[in-house]
């Protein structure tokens, strides 16, 4: 097995889907995660019916309704089999990333300063890319643009880049 080095400043990966990416401008808050499926680190969150617990973005999503993305944390595993969950489940108290640059799983080709976009339907096109992930492609009836984001580079070898939320959405 060979090594991979990598030198500062040349080729630097950016690290996991949910993590900040630069500090100290920004705002995260905890809310319950809310619905019936586990919200994966780093999607675009949405609150639920209830008004207090936040959901990830899906199908029928809408800019206005975009609270932020669920943060990366380091959790203790409630299964030993369940080691890498790499998700909230319901009823779970999540870091909702409100403002700052965060890194999130991108697809197609982010540029620094570009639109992002959240996909709301399945596209014939672009297929590799699923509904409620932040993507740079627009799509007309199959993407949402989030006015108060854009990307802070491009991405990474994993598919990896940093999202700018430059002001909260929702309180």
């Amino acid at each position: 097995m060979a090594l991979n080095p990598q030198i500062i400043g040349k080729d630097f990966p950016h690290g996991f889907a949910g993590c900040f990416a630069r500090q100290p401008d920004m705002i995260v808050q905890t809310r319950p995660a809310g619905g019936e499926a586990n919200i994966p680190f780093g999607a675009p969150l949405v609150y639920g019916s209830d008004g207090k617990s936040v959901e990830a973005a899906g199908a029928g999503f809408a800019a206005a309704n975009f609270v932020g993305v669920a943060g990366f944390e380091i959790k203790s595993a409630l299964n030993y089999l369940d080691q890498t969950g790499g998700n909230y489940a319901p009823g779970e108290a999540v870091s909702v990333f409100q403002r700052g640059s965060i890194n999130v799983k991108a697809y197609g080709t982010p540029a620094l300063g570009g639109t992002v976009y959240v996909r709301v339907n399945t596209s014939e096109t672009y297929t590799d890319e699923p509904v409620g992930a932040f993507t740079a492609t627009q799509e007309d009836s199959d993407t949402v643009a989030l006015t108060n984001c854009q990307w802070g580079g491009p991405a990474d070898e994993n598919g990896i880049a940093e999202l700018v939320i430059l002001t909260r959405n929702k309180a």
